[in-house]
């Protein structure tokens, strides 16, 4: 491996743990545990995925319902409305962003334009 992507690896790493250090990721990791160790949380989360299956394999087979989608829409509602995973599906959000906003400046000094006719090397 050469220097600079041993270097590259490195700032990879650098990043990773800076992120893992942002309160942001800080309250996704703190709510996602509350989620996880909460029994009635994980019994919406199981109910809404069960009601969820029933509906795609009912839709497959042309067996879908209008009754069925909102029962399922409803178990999503009561889900995302319980404290503790509405708390975890904002932390979520917040982290998204930020992780947007980081591979944006990441991003932005790549940038280049594949589809423009300036500069273009190999057109015939």
């Amino acid at each position: 491996m050469s220097v600079q992507t041993d270097r590259l690896e490195e700032l990879g790493s650098d990043l990773g743990e800076a992120i893992a250090g942002t309160p942001e990721y800080e309250a996704f990791e703190k709510t996602k545990a509350a989620v996880e160790n909460d029994d009635d949380v994980q019994e919406q989360i199981a109910t809404f995925q069960e009601l969820r299956e029933q509906y795609m394999q009912a839709r497959q087979t042309g067996d879908a319902s209008e009754a069925a989608l909102q029962k399922v829409q409803s178990a999503q509602q009561e889900l995302h409305s319980m404290p503790k995973m509405a708390a975890y599906l904002e932390a979520q959000e917040e982290l998204q962003e930020r992780l947007q906003s980081i591979n944006e400046a990441i991003s932005d000094p790549l940038a280049i334009d594949f589809g423009g006719e300036a500069g273009g090397c190999c057109h015939d």
